[in-house]
């Protein structure tokens, strides 16, 4: 069990280091790198609830992600993806009583996303891997209240620009 949360925490590790250097990337080399691990971290987060024993008291952690890093992150993935940045939004809920399309930030959607798994990696990373079951389970109610269609709905538009312009 140990070894399989060591794993989630790399990998959402790799994600966040992905985000944090997004503007040291072209577009290609960023989405491949994204499409790589977000199905990834998606199955860890569904997968793994069988095997955790539920907390029913765990301690609720601050976010490490002051809106200027969220800001900074979302910039520069924003810069990296230009004009694909924004995508049409199918899954927004104010979609039904709407009669135009709703439009969608990949890099928000991403940095929507970098933000409950940094604050995860650096719960962990503080207390020396003490807490990582702690801050799993708190990632994961975000996830399963969140990010998860977060994931899903931008994971949907990367795939579209993936192979969208390889015929190009």
């Amino acid at each position: 069990m140990k070894s399989r949360l060591l794993a989630i925490t790399s990998l959402a590790a790799d994600y966040c280091s992905v985000c944090e250097h997004a503007h040291e990337m072209e577009r290609d080399e960023f989405v491949d790198r994204i499409l790589n691990l977000l199905p990834r971290i998606y199955w860890e987060f569904f997968d793994l609830s069988a095997d955790i024993v539920s907390i029913d008291d765990f301690d609720y952690f601050s976010s490490y992600v002051d809106e200027d890093y969220y800001e900074s992150i979302r910039r520069h993935i924003e810069a990296v993806m230009g004009e694909e940045d924004m995508f049409l939004e199918t899954f927004e809920e104010d979609m039904k009583y709407s009669e135009t399309p709703i439009a969608a930030s990949i890099a928000e959607s991403l940095a929507d996303i970098f933000q409950p798994l940094y604050d995860f990696i650096s719960v962990v990373k503080d207390s020396e891997g003490e807490r990582m079951t702690e801050a799993y389970m708190h990632c994961k109610e975000d996830f399963e209240s969140y990010w998860s269609q977060t994931l899903c709905n931008v994971l949907r538009a990367i795939n579209h620009i993936k192979y969208s312009s390889q015929g190009e």
